[in-house]
């Protein structure tokens, strides 16, 4: 198992879909894996530590297990098939190893919060890593396609058509928009 960490949370430019980076502790590559809307916000959330108003369910289940005398040791990433990665998380409970099955984003939503390891299985680091160019490891935002996605469907812009807007977007000095 490789040990990772959430780098960021990136939405696409083009579709607003949501992607989790996560990177290798001791190495270069990274897993960007598409997660929805609210499992974004839930573990961006964490990562900030912005708490919010009421309990998330993954607040809530983190508490259940503590109530219940258990503890969360650790997440995985632990296969990929037919383009859907597939988690466990692992619960420590009254001398007994517990692997319950998650979606990755639940389970990193609750790592982020229990604040432990995250861990990915190295032939799916090793099928569906990336090493991202120098250039976009330092932008705030970054588009992932997954491969059936490259394929231009009709009248979608590619990246190169939209490389003069984001150009022009980055020039822009937004700090003057409230001056007048």
């Amino acid at each position: 198992m490789i040990e990772t960490v959430v780098e960021s949370i990136r939405v696409s430019l083009v579709t607003q879909h949501r992607v989790v980076l996560l990177r290798e502790v001791n190495g270069d590559r990274h897993l960007p894996i598409w997660i929805g809307p609210f499992e974004a916000e839930a573990i961006a959330m964490a990562i900030q530590g912005v708490a919010a108003a009421r309990p998330l369910p993954y607040d809530l289940l983190r508490t259940i297990i503590a109530e219940m005398g258990g503890e969360i040791r650790e997440v995985a990433v632990t296969d990929l098939a037919q383009d859907v990665f597939y988690a466990r998380i692992v619960i420590y409970v009254d001398g007994r190893i517990l692997e319950i099955d998650s979606r990755p984003s639940d389970a990193i939503a609750l790592a982020v919060r229990a604040k432990v390891p995250i861990y990915v299985d190295e032939s799916v680091m090793d099928r569906a890593g990336v090493q991202l160019e120098a250039e976009e490891e330092g932008e705030g935002e970054s588009e992932f396609e997954p491969p059936e996605a490259e394929q231009l469907e009709e009248g979608v812009p590619s990246d190169a058509d939209l490389s003069v807007f984001r150009e022009f977007i980055n020039s822009l000095d937004l700090d003057d928009l409230d001056k007048k």
